[in-house]
């Protein structure tokens, strides 16, 4: 499993709108990549612009490859891109240690 984090600034005053587009970009296109097997959105509470997207692949390549080149990436930044106030920086990560602490 590939952990991808895109550190997201979008525009000022689009919070509600964004968070809106994500939704339905992740719903209708990423989630037809194959290898997507879920996702989590994150708003920071000290810079309310700043959105954590992380995604999880079977492979870096699903993403890289069979996402980013192909005709469903270009549909996710049409939804999504019109809110970047810059370009984010996009990240992939392996899984070294995992552990849930018990309720």
């Amino acid at each position: 499993m590939i952990l991808e984090i895109a550190d997201i600034r979008i525009q000022p005053g689009q919070q509600a709108a964004f968070e809106a587009a994500i939704q339905h970009g992740v719903a209708t296109v990423a989630s037809k990549a194959q290898g997507m097997r879920g996702y989590k959105v994150n708003r920071c509470i000290e810079s309310p612009q700043r959105y954590v997207l992380q995604i999880f692949w079977d492979r870096l390549e699903d993403h890289t490859v069979g996402f980013r080149e192909g005709p469903l990436f270009a549909q996710w930044r049409a939804i999504v891109g019109p809110f970047f106030a810059a370009p984010p920086l996009v990240e992939h990560f392996e899984l070294v240690a995992k552990s849930q602490l018990p309720e």
